[in-house]
């Protein structure tokens, strides 16, 4: 699927023409990478803050709120993007970047006006097009050098590529210029203001700074995106004539904004970095969550036990809070500890499919036969909910196989190999569940389904090749 990166490697400056004209090529030829290469991080509580950090400005955007997704990405570094269908992608890198909700706010909203452009798909046509030109390119030098005349070849090798790169460039400098425009009339159209977009515009040409990108006018010509000074003027002009510029961050979301920058620090970095940032003597929401995740990687149970009892003790009822401990203790090798934890979280969240997989789990970690029927019920109505869940998947398959019922065993591995593009072991758990369910019945068409979906990506590898 295609991208449209918006911050990060987007804003290298491209080498020479000499040296990228074989390159050049082959990225038009492979533009389009699968998003999925990607890893996806999924946390009830930060999936949760995005929906509602994202809300007021699809609603503006006049986009489906059921439509829309926002899904974050394992990656460190400060990017976001939109791919096919109405997906923004976030980088963790970016979250830790930001210090507001409303910097990220300011993100999304730029990211919408990717999807309600149709910059995806224009995205897609201009790259064929620039394909065009070079390969007709390619032709004339290759003609130009059988009939002797090097020096043409080559000028008309040169001559294409510029026009490519050029086209394209520019194509894609005048679609980001666009979406920030757009990006401001839906932070308008929220109530919402731009002050975190511009802050977090500024903190990107710092960095730019920092790594040595030039920030004079020529430079522009060989970027994917405007100058961010050049951004920064423009937005500031539209944004301080708002009347939402003075509108107030709300302190809810940024409160919950700065316990998930945290967790997610917490959980991605190395224990001592988190504790370097997060000292012990640092007593807040933030801090506690960041270690209680350091401690715990790094094997001291009852330093991350203490940090959850720490923020239970102000607030008993957090189903995160209460979700963090029983995950403590489950992967410490005591789920039975863990289920009373888990299982009101799971209740406090209405079976938030996310929480509910972890006790399902911890049920079937128990090993006591007496739990497996509730945990199938409880992972039965996560998949039902999120069938976009291979951990849920998995532990179901466990509960199948516990009880013999091997066929929707495999069917539950055709449904978790699918997902991780493991299509040669998905079409075998497919067909195998196949013929050992009833016919006609629902897992049965639905095993047909799953055969049918990983044969079609084999054959379609095999034609790529």
């Amino acid at each position: 699927m295609p991208t449209n990166p918006l911050f990060g490697a987007a804003h290298r400056r491209v080498p020479a023409f000499g040296a990228y004209l074989l390159a050049f090529i082959a990225s038009l030829a492979f533009a389009f990478q699968p998003v999925a290469a990607q890893s996806i991080l999924r946390d009830a509580e930060t999936e949760a803050l995005l929906k509602d950090m994202a809300a007021p400005l699809i609603e503006a955007s006049e986009l489906e709120p059921g439509n829309v997704e926002i899904v974050l990405v394992n990656d460190t570094s400060i990017n976001a993007f939109v791919a096919g269908g109405q997906i923004v992608y976030i980088h963790a890198g970016l979250i830790n970047a930001a210090e507001t909700a409303n910097e990220v706010q300011g993100v999304i909203a730029h990211e919408l006006g990717h999807i309600t452009a149709g910059h995806v798909v224009r995205f897609e046509e201009r790259t064929r097009t620039a394909q065009g030109i070079t390969i007709l390119s390619l032709i004339l030098g290759v003609g130009a050098a059988l009939a002797g005349a090097g020096d043409a070849a080559l000028g008309a090798l040169m001559a294409g590529q510029q026009a490519a790169l050029g086209s394209f460039l520019a194509f894609n400098r005048n679609q980001e210029a666009a979406t920030d425009l757009a990006g401001a009339r839906y932070l308008s159209g929220a109530g919402i203001s731009g002050r975190g977009s511009i802050k977090f515009f500024e903190r990107l040409r710092s960095l730019e700074i920092r790594r040595g990108f030039s920030q004079a006018d020529e430079a522009a010509y060989g970027r994917t995106h405007p100058l961010s000074g050049d951004r920064i003027a423009t937005l500031r002009e539209v944004y301080e004539k708002d009347p939402a510029w003075d509108a107030p961050d709300d302190p809810d979301l940024q409160a919950r904004f700065m316990r998930v920058r945290a967790k997610l620090y917490g959980y991605l970095a190395e224990p001592q970095r988190t504790l370097n940032l997060y000292p012990e003597s640092d007593t807040s929401e933030p801090a506690r969550y960041a270690r209680a995740y350091a401690f715990h990687k790094d094997a001291q149970m009852e330093k991350a036990i203490a940090e959850t009892d720490a923020l239970l003790a102000t607030d008993p009822d957090n189903p995160y809070f209460l979700e963090l401990k029983g995950q403590v203790l489950l992967e410490s090798g005591k789920p039975h500890e863990a289920l009373p934890h888990l299982r009101r979280a799971t209740e406090l969240t209405l079976n938030q499919p996310l929480i509910a997989s972890m006790f399902g789990h911890a049920l079937i970690a128990t090993e006591d036969d007496a739990n497996f029927a509730e945990a199938e019920r409880v992972l039965r109505a996560a998949v039902a909910r999120d069938r976009f869940n291979p951990f849920a998947w998995y532990q179901l398959g466990v509960v199948y196989a516990e009880r013999g019922d091997m066929p929707r065993a495999r069917l539950a591995s055709a449904e978790q190999q699918v997902m991780a593009r493991r299509y040669p072991e998905a079409l075998r758990s497919a067909q195998a569940a196949e013929a050992g369910l009833p016919r006609g019945t629902p897992d049965w068409i639905r095993a047909q389904d799953i055969a049918l979906q990983a044969r079609a990506e084999l054959e379609r590898l095999r034609d790529r090749r």
